[in-house]
């Protein structure tokens, strides 16, 4: 049979997994009958949350005798490290841009590098049903991306379909019969080619996926780069520097048709495939037969930029929430994530029982957190860092940059453009939109994002929306000012009370409600002014035996402000740390005691 191998790759919320839907429905993947959950591909419990790819999936159809063997890849810039591997895999793309909000950060860093591994890719339209829809604007917008990217000839040369996923049809016209998806799987077979790889040589493939099974254990999946694999045939796994890790026999061999992984016994060079079987190799190891003495190319991945500390949870209510609370399992399970997720780094804290987690971005180690507290976790983190580095030539150290595209309502690009010169951002662009927004450009060290987001959304009422995405490293900017408000924090242990609230209220915003458990140190608010100011928020109104009617219902509370975990990580400053547990988040000082926080104050002044 015929393959072809393609990924839909785009920016965030722009339609891909909703397509990828429709592709399956049309092509016959299910029952007539048969109940299929919306964004099928969103297996996952976070993913389905958040309504967010986090993991590249594969999936497969079958259109005019061709397999074509899809790859849904995450839009968000944290887990870009999924998609720079899966394009290694795949001989075409399918990009896929908003019809009102055209090419975003996202679209140009995944388009970028299908353009430098030489993939023609198809751009789709997408979304064309939308009201404020402006599809020539957007052709041309991504013509002039291909063109600043780098684009050849024959790239420049896309081939383009208008569409919509949700209503499951695409044209090459605007006015179309708008009917089914058969133009995008017909251009698909015309445009993409086949892998074109040689099934005669002996078996080698790279693992570009890594998942555990309870029953089948570690599952691999990659593209046959040349020869066939058969169930049981004896393989070795090479790492990319050549040494072997370990020698075994291929156990399972599946191939994927629709959602489903289906067990084969034989599979041919081009296909994708997932095998079982081996308990070491890992991405981006080679695994081949035993004949193949050199480990195959693979993709490098780009470093990561920020950096967060992992700690046990030392604080007074500690071990009661959660199972695992030691540095050993919060150890395991760290290094276990870095198997399967290349764009997280690893490494021993100097603080005892800590450990160095680095990665792309603060939704990425968002979600590793909120995976684990599921699990059952209990840790603590510190504030993200940056990572700078040494110029290898000039020797200056430097920091990474980011581009950040800002949708904003006209009355609030003030205040944006005043906020971001103020974290050392420069602005690049600035251009009116259409229904009265402004498309905002700024280039801005990693550092001045962090925390910034919730400030912008407060900003701007909640109208704006900012996208961004890393675009290098550039020179040191210096010192970025922080968080301006001090905290209100806990004096005592004990459970918070409506009469002490109520009196705090005046103090600042809180975070905590009547009856939450509370401890000295815990951070309950943020002051309205710049220090920090200890405060008692356990104490209970003196009983007297004159009664005064009326009197207590009167305390009337303003609902506290509940921080989600991402929130609470980009609140913080360098002498708090976010409390994570399965049922909690809470924030405290780094020091719980006031003495010693006092003694650190004073050694920082000298």
């Amino acid at each position: 049979m015929d393959i072809r191998n393609i990924a839909i790759i785009a920016h965030v919320d722009h339609g891909k997994t909703t397509l990828v839907d429709a592709l399956l429905k049309q092509s016959g993947s299910f029952r007539e009958n048969q109940h299929v959950a919306d964004r099928a591909m969103d297996s996952n419990d976070l993913e389905r949350e958040r309504g967010i790819t986090i993991l590249a999936k594969c999936t497969s159809v079958v259109w005019k005798d061709t397999r074509i063997n899809i790859i849904d890849t995450p839009g968000h810039a944290d887990f870009g490290g999924e998609v720079e591997r899966i394009l290694s895999m795949v001989d075409g793309a399918v990009i896929l841009v908003d019809s009102a909000e055209g090419a975003l950060p996202q679209t140009k860093f995944v388009l970028g590098k299908a353009l430098a591994r030489g993939i023609r890719p198809i751009v789709v339209v997408n979304k064309i049903d939308r009201q404020d829809a402006r599809p020539d604007e957007v052709h041309e917008e991504i013509f002039d991306l291909f063109a600043a990217l780098g684009a050849d000839e024959e790239q420049l040369d896309f081939p383009m379909l208008y569409a919509s996923g949700r209503q499951g049809w695409a044209d090459e016209t605007l006015d179309g019969p708008k009917k089914d998806l058969a133009p995008l799987f017909d251009l698909v077979l015309r445009h993409v080619p086949a892998p074109g790889l040689d099934p005669e040589l002996p078996f080698g493939m790279v693992a570009t996926i890594l998942e555990s099974d309870n029953f089948l254990g570690r599952i691999l999946t990659g593209r046959i780069e040349q020869g066939r694999a058969r169930v049981n045939m004896p393989v070795r796994v090479l790492r990319p520097d050549g040494s072997v890790v370990e020698t075994g026999r291929l156990t399972k061999l599946l191939s994927f048709r629709g959602l489903d992984r289906v067990p084969v016994e034989e599979a041919e060079a081009g296909d994708i495939v997932a095998v079982a079987g081996l308990s070491d190799a890992t991405i981006p190891d080679t695994i081949a037969s035993p004949e193949v003495a050199d480990p195959l190319p693979s993709t490098p991945v780009d470093p990561p930029t920020l950096s967060m500390t992992f700690r046990i949870n030392d604080g007074p209510l500690g071990g009661r929430e959660g199972k695992k609370v030691t540095s050993r399992q919060i150890r395991d399970r760290l290094f276990k994530e870095t198997e399967g997720n290349v764009a997280i780094k690893v490494t021993e804290s100097y603080e005892s029982e800590a450990f160095e987690v680095a990665g792309r971005g603060e939704l990425q180690l968002g979600v590793l957190i909120e995976q684990m507290r599921r699990e059952g976790f209990e840790l603590t983190i510190g504030r993200p860092r940056v990572l700078f580095r040494d110029n290898p030539e000039t020797g200056e150290s430097e920091e990474p940059y980011e581009e950040v595209l800002v949708d904003v309502d006209e009355p609030y690009s003030g205040v944006v453009v005043e906020k971001m010169s103020m974290r050392k951002g420069v602005m690049q662009d600035m251009r009116p939109s259409g229904g009265g927004k402004v498309r905002l450009t700024f280039a801005i060290p990693s550092r001045g994002l962090i925390g910034y987001h919730g400030e912008f959304l407060t900003d701007t009422r909640g109208t704006g929306i900012m996208n961004r995405i890393f675009s290098g490293y550039g020179p040191n900017a210096g010192k970025i000012e922080g968080r301006r408000n001090g905290s209100l924090i806990s004096a005592e242990d004990g459970n918070t009370t409506q009469y002490s609230l109520f009196s705090l209220q005046d103090r600042g915003t809180l975070f905590v409600d009547a009856g939450e458990k509370i401890y000295t140190g815990m951070i309950i608010g943020e002051h309205s002014r710049e220090n920090d100011l200890e405060v008692n928020a356990i104490r209970e109104k003196k009983l007297t035996n004159i009664r005064a009617a009326g009197k207590d219902e009167a305390l009337l509370l303003i609902p506290p402000r509940k921080m989600s975990l991402e929130q609470a990580i980009a609140y913080i400053e360098d002498d708090e740390l976010v409390e994570v547990t399965p049922s909690a988040v809470r924030i405290r000082k780094r020091y719980l005691d006031p003495n010693e926080r006092k003694k650190m104050d004073k050694k920082k002044a000298h």
